[in-house]
């Protein structure tokens, strides 16, 4: 009986030493993205992505939940046009990290968002921005 007790306890201890361990990922993950900061970081997409209709790239309003390359009033890349992601928090997470590596051979001429929290951000503003 005692040895079975003591596996119990060890195993009890061990998922709390990981459940420990975990906890600064965790709380770092559960902080809230900053919309306000996103449009901050956003507005300088904003000289490209206007809506304007000689943008020189597409309106962002409403492109969460978007399909790629769907606007009728621009015109996208052959890469853009074939890409057919819906603009959700993983793909954008991706695209805007690195847009050549998302979607090879697009014409954007950004190099991408270096700070996760800043992508995050940008993220929870697009989500707004309707």
């Amino acid at each position: 009986m005692r040895q079975k007790s003591t596996v119990a306890f060890g195993a009890t201890w061990l998922a709390a030493i990981a459940a420990l361990a975990a906890a600064p990922g965790a709380a770092q993950a559960a902080q809230a993205a900053d919309a306000a900061h996103g449009k901050q970081v956003f507005a300088t997409c904003a000289a490209c992505h206007s809506d304007k209709p000689d943008a020189i790239g597409p309106s962002l309003r409403g492109v969460f939940g978007r399909k790629s390359g769907s606007l009728d009033d621009f015109r996208y890349s052959n890469a853009m046009m074939r890409a057919n992601l819906t603009w959700n928090e993983d793909n954008l997470r991706a695209y805007l990290k690195d847009p050549q590596a998302k979607v090879p051979g697009n014409r954007m001429p950004f190099g991408g968002l270096r700070d996760e929290k800043d992508i995050d951000d940008v993220i929870a503003y697009l989500k707004t921005y309707r």
